[in-house]
């Protein structure tokens, strides 16, 4: 019997997320069963179980995939040499959020993996160490703006860092869930909040 590919392996399970991703956004996590995905991915259900073995293995699989296109982009910002000003690190990370906020957007599952992670150990644990690495990066942007003279030499980076990466899921819950302030508008608001804590020896 000819072994299956490595590539036939890996499109089968991206086939099965595809159909997963496009189950969650139409229904919901919690109204969707993996009979539901079976049926969405046109597999048999050997076939799907063989990949994943519940609804969590396959949302924890799904949000990763946002989570390292957002973790590779937090890298890029941090280590820009020379470094960014905060404004402009914040409006590349902004308009990353604005290609995942649309009706297909990934962000969107984000919240229902939120939710869930109250309920479920396993995934609360990967929710906290996935974004305390994303608040991380956040902090180190800090430390290069504080050391480049664009916030004042006694700031607290962990703060800082801290402050800045909770304005990227403020930003996209209010897109998603009050059709928040466009792109320009948030980020008015950022620099006016940036230009209140001037620099200083």
């Amino acid at each position: 019997m000819p072994r299956v590919s490595d590539e036939h392996l890996a499109a089968r399970r991206q086939q099965i997320l595809d159909a997963a991703r496009r189950c969650f956004l139409r229904n919901g996590f919690h109204n969707t069963s993996m009979q539901d995905v079976i049926s969405e991915a046109g597999l048999s259900v050997g076939a799907v179980y063989r990949y994943f073995k519940s609804k969590n293995e396959l949302i924890t699989s799904i949000a990763e995939t946002v989570i390292n296109s957002a973790d590779q982009l937090f890298v890029e910002i941090t280590k820009h040499d020379p470094p960014l000003p905060l404004v402009a690190a914040m409006d590349r990370a902004l308009i990353f959020v604005d290609g995942q906020t649309g009706p297909d957007g990934m962000l969107r599952i984000a919240i229902q993996v939120w939710a869930e992670s109250l309920r479920d150990p396993a995934l609360a644990e990967f929710v906290d160490e996935k974004y305390t690495g994303f608040r991380n990066h956040f902090v180190a942007l800090a430390e290069r703006a504080r050391d480049a003279g664009e916030l004042p030499s006694d700031t607290d980076s962990e703060a800082m860092g801290a402050a800045l990466f909770g304005l990227i899921p403020g930003y996209f819950l209010q897109r998603i869930l009050a059709d928040g302030p466009d792109r320009e508008t948030y980020l008015a608001g950022v620099r006016a909040l940036l230009a209140a804590t001037p620099a200083r020896g």
